[in-house]
């Protein structure tokens, strides 16, 4: 592979670690203390600033502003960290916050996602592998999405909130609460509105798994008694069946936020 590119319009301050086959486009600025991994590419008007480690293949589009102090008022400049995984893509106009120290000093980014035009990541978070932010939204501090999870355009994430793995958030949604994994939430204020089965589907699950995961969902939601009742009753029937057993581990761990659940049913 080349060496790397820089336009000459670009600032690239001494410090900076840069790998082969890096690409800086005109007008782009790059922290001292920023690490870009073989193959990145800024195309224009990109800002990557602070403790930043970007991996390889990334893709960096005009506007974006990447590593900047976190908008917390409560940060006093501790040596937190933003880390993106490989093979992103960065629209135009995103946002990425460092941590802070009550959340750990690091926000994490793992590999293959996409985040379009004007979405936000906010300080703290943590974001699993080929994850998926349409335009616009917004992700609070603090919060976790797991692999695979999609975010719809406009759509707006409370700090300290789940979104679990493989799950869809609707566009334009308010999400105050936990999304199980492989579930679909709608709604301002969203509610649970059923399992992710388009996503599922597009991504392999077999007929038998999905079919299992709305059985689990129907006793999980839909069935008699407190939903710490009801998990039980699941775990008894699908202890075999790992994805659902993922759902009960994402409700048995917890979290700082109540579970989404669907419109007609009380919280246990």
């Amino acid at each position: 592979m080349t060496e790397h590119i820089i336009h000459p319009s670009a600032i690239v301050e001494p410090g900076a670690r840069l790998g082969a086959g890096v690409k800086i486009g005109p007008y782009c600025i790059v922290g001292g203390e920023v690490s870009l991994a073989e193959g990145v590419e800024l195309v224009s008007h990109a800002v990557v600033a602070g403790r930043t480690t970007v991996g390889a293949g990334t893709r960096i589009f005009p506007f974006a502003s990447i590593g900047h102090q976190p908008q917390d008022l409560k940060f006093k400049g501790e040596p937190s960290t933003l880390t993106i995984g490989d093979n992103c893509i960065i629209r135009e106009g995103v946002t990425m916050n460092p941590g802070t120290e009550g959340g750990g000093l690091v926000t994490t980014i793992g590999n293959a996602c996409a985040f379009l035009a004007n979405s936000h990541v906010g300080h703290d978070c943590r974001i699993g592998n080929n994850v998926i932010f349409s335009n616009n939204v917004m992700l609070a501090g603090h919060c976790t999405v797991g692999d695979y999870a999609i975010i719809g355009g406009g759509a707006a994430v409370i700090q300290f909130a789940r979104v679990g793995p493989h799950s869809f958030l609707g566009g334009m949604s308010g999400l105050e609460n936990d999304l199980i994994p492989y579930g679909m939430a709608i709604g301002n204020r969203a509610y649970l509105s059923g399992l992710n089965i388009v996503g599922l589907q597009r991504r392999g699950f077999s007929r038998q798994d999905i079919h299992s995961l709305r059985r689990a969902y129907r006793m999980l939601f839909a069935a008699e008694g407190t939903l710490l009742e009801r998990a039980e009753d699941v775990a008894s029937g699908f202890s075999d069946h790992p994805i659902v057993m993922e759902i009960l581990e994402f409700i048995r761990l917890g979290g700082k936020r109540s579970l989404c659940t669907p419109r007609d049913t009380a919280e246990a």
